[in-house]
């Protein structure tokens, strides 16, 4: 995030420095020639300028997105300086109160004069309030613009990935409030319908349906937004499309007028639960309960690909959910067609130290391969699980780690991202290749021999990655 500082004394510029350094990319203007070229010296990215003049911020490349934080030290001259400032087209604008007669009475004045503005006190200067608010109103305009874009389509289309887990589901119903739309007007989309029994449990007791749509149906829809999901996943099917969210890693080869893709969260869910926030939309038990089921499941409880933001999300969320309605949803069924894919990778696989591989051939859905990977990384003394299946012509790869050594995304995209689809977080990732491609460049491997190679690449990845580190560790002792 960008964040330009328009300030008067070294001392604040110094304080703010030091408080958004983490999470901004901070510019600074003063009016002073020789307090820009002291602090430039200390590597203060600064600039002087006259601050009552429009074009010193247009030369400093404000834009609308742009979080401009003035300071006031009750000196005269505060309302030119925000109106230059507006009239260059800033709208998150930040008036940070500094001076000894800062008070009540002078934050009303600015307040009548300048509505969009937000007064600050030196008190919420440091830690995370300030950071906090000033990502909430980044959030809360860029949710505005896509609202307005939105709200004159009569048909849009949420689109999610092929069979949606709880993350997409919720994800999808999150957005269609934020858009203030009703089923009828907003579809919940994807190319292949929900099967798993967890998921269609969600769905059923939520009340969340899923409409399975066919490519020819895109061009019926007004806007489309994915879910989720980005454009690549569908191959050459769509490459523009209105709105992107996502938690996973970004994708080139597609076009988006918006975009909020953040691949440090452990859910999607966790983006649409902090746009629902910004924009003040009231969210209903039903709302909460998917969103916080969601989190929970993709994060499997904070233990896989969370953060901070993520534990947030889930506390404002917890007291407005129905807990009852997500102790139904939760718990893997053992079905005996599951247990039929375990035996099959059992058969078919290899190990090699703590990494586990295997084909299991032809498969009947995506989720079977996830399922079975999922499993056999509850083990004893197994860190890595790779599992195969081909589905549909598709060889679906999925794998999971745990331990140190995570690089699931690195070593699906560096392995089978010429040949297909191919991507993911440190802890899981996913792979979807044609056989056709893929039997080019392996050759016609099946069963064990499909297994033994896909441990090849995988201890050789392991190798290869883990040598820089022990490097590292011997350059330091």
């Amino acid at each position: 995030m960008r964040c330009l500082a328009v300030c008067q004394t070294e001392l604040v510029v110094r304080m703010l420095e030091t408080a958004l350094m983490s999470s901004f990319e901070t510019e600074f203007l003063v009016e002073s020639r020789p307090l820009a070229r002291r602090l430039h010296e200390v590597g203060v990215k600064v600039s002087p300028g006259d601050l009552h003049r429009t074009d010193t911020y247009l030369k400093a490349d404000l834009s609308p997105t742009t979080c401009v934080i003035v300071e006031d030290n009750n000196r005269p001259g505060l309302k030119k300086t925000l109106t230059a400032i507006c009239d260059a087209g800033a709208t998150l604008i930040y008036v940070l109160a500094t001076g000894a007669g800062a008070g009540s009475r002078r934050e009303d004045e600015l307040r009548a004069a300048f509505p969009e503005v937000s007064y600050l006190t030196m008190t919420e200067l440091f830690g995370a309030p300030l950071v906090t608010q000033i990502s909430r109103s980044l959030t809360r305009a860029r949710v505005q613009q896509y609202q307005r874009y939105f709200a004159d389509a009569d048909r849009v289309l949420i689109l999610m990935h092929n069979d949606p887990d709880p993350d997409a589901m919720a994800g999808g119903l999150a957005l269609r409030n934020i858009l203030r739309r009703t089923k009828a007007t907003a579809i919940l989309g994807t190319l292949q319908g929900v099967t798993r029994p967890e998921n269609l449990r969600m769905a059923n007791l939520l009340d969340i349906q899923v409409e399975s749509i066919t490519p020819a149906s895109l061009g019926e829809f007004d806007r489309i937004a994915m879910v989720d999901v980005q454009p690549h996943y569908f191959g050459d099917l769509m490459n523009t499309v209105d709105l992107v969210i996502d938690h996973h890693p970004p994708q080139p080869g597609y076009s988006t007028i918006f975009k909020d893709i953040r691949s440090d969260y452990g859910s999607t869910s966790t983006i649409l639960t902090e746009h629902l926030r910004a924009v003040d939309v009231n969210i209903s038990e039903r709302t909460a309960t998917a969103l916080l089921y969601a989190i929970k499941s993709d994060t499997l409880f904070f233990n896989r690909q969370a953060n901070r933001v993520d534990l947030e999300a889930f506390s404002f969320l917890y007291p407005l959910a129905d807990a009852t309605l997500i102790r139904k949803m939760e718990g893997t069924e053992v079905t005996l067609e599951r247990l039929e894919y375990v035996m099959k990778a059992f058969q078919a696989g290899r190990r090699e130290d703590q990494v586990f591989c295997a084909f299991m051939g032809q498969t009947p859905r995506e989720d079977l391969v996830a399922y079975v990977a999922d499993f056999y990384l509850q083990l004893e003394d197994i860190k890595w699980t790779i599992i195969a299946g081909v589905v549909n012509e598709m060889l679906v790869l999925s794998v999971r780690n745990l331990g140190y050594s995570r690089n699931a995304g690195e070593y699906v995209r560096k392995c089978f991202s010429s040949l297909g689809s191919a991507g993911g977080h440190r802890s899981m990732a996913k792979a979807v290749v044609p056989m056709a491609r893929f039997r080019e460049k392996f050759g016609a491997l099946e069963g064990v021999r499909l297994s033994e190679l896909l441990l090849e690449t995988a201890v050789q990845f392991l190798r290869e990655h883990q040598a820089p580190e022990k490097k590292k560790e011997t350059a330091k002792a």
